[in-house]
């Protein structure tokens, strides 16, 4: 089975400090590019976080602070990870919650504009948890009958994401060969950020998903409550879902002028 695409699809797992979208940092990138023709191509950096990894999450990947002391940070990184996949679509496993947010946060820190207009991404484990309700290393023995070996490993996990993929696309007729398809099949609510702290009504306007002012039009809110706004730029949210708070004051402003 090979994927139907109209541009590249890069799948990439990240390994990090933590979970925390703000605060956390990647300790190690895997991307997988595959190319229309079929062409792939593999990359996997160890990532300096500049800052401690905790015990509890080296346990879990088996990345400790002395494997990346002597490694680039992600900033001197950035522009080779931003060169891979800027011409990409993006594909990884429970990565429209995590992976891109994340990815987005750090490109963003590293002063690159990095955002997902004109490219879709494609969530293989929600088309998973859709079809079968399972994790990784159980969807890699159901659908391709073999075991993960080397699970939280990010290149293993790549590898098994895009195996996992295929083997979708051939078990489900269901499933459209089709990038764009995968994308709007794996995706779950319509979000205008990538933490989900801003959802898209059923008209297409950008609301509220969280706090006192949940399900409202961020546009009414920054109208009727000024001093919320920014509160929010100088408390504790993703920068991406800042930089999008941010657009829509700005819109706000010039349909004023016009």
């Amino acid at each position: 089975m090979q994927l139907n695409l109209s541009k590249p699809i890069c799948f990439f797992d990240l390994e990090t400090t933590g979970v925390n979208i703000s605060k956390d940092r990647i300790v190690e990138i895997s991307i997988l590019k595959v190319y229309p023709d079929g062409k792939e191509e593999n990359k996997t950096w160890l990532v300096n976080p500049e800052m401690p990894i905790p015990a509890e999450v080296t346990a879990i990947h088996g990345i400790s602070d002395a494997d990346v002391a002597d490694k680039p940070t992600f900033k001197e990184l950035s522009k080779e990870i931003h060169n891979m996949i800027k011409d990409s679509d993006l594909g990884g496993f429970n990565s429209n919650r995590f992976d891109i947010p994340l990815l987005a946060e750090e490109m963003l820190r590293a002063e690159i504009d990095f955002d997902m207009k004109g490219r879709q991404s494609v969530d293989v484990q929600t088309i998973f948890h859709k079809m079968e309700q399972r994790t990784l290393s159980a969807a890699y023995k159901f659908y391709c009958d073999k075991n993960l070996d080397g699970a939280h490993s990010a290149e293993a996990d790549t590898k098994a994401t895009y195996e996992v993929l295929k083997a979708q696309l051939a078990r489900y007729e269901e499933l459209e060969n089709d990038t764009k398809f995968l994308a709007e099949f794996s995706s779950r609510k319509k979000f205008a950020d990538f933490a989900g702290f801003l959802i898209f009504n059923k008209e297409g306007e950008e609301c509220f998903s969280f706090g006192k002012h949940k399900g409202k039009r961020v546009v009414d809110v920054l109208e009727q409550e000024p001093g919320y706004f920014g509160w929010l730029l100088n408390a504790d949210f993703p920068l991406y879902t800042k930089k999008v708070l941010t657009a829509i004051k700005l819109r706000q402003f010039n349909n004023k002028l016009s």
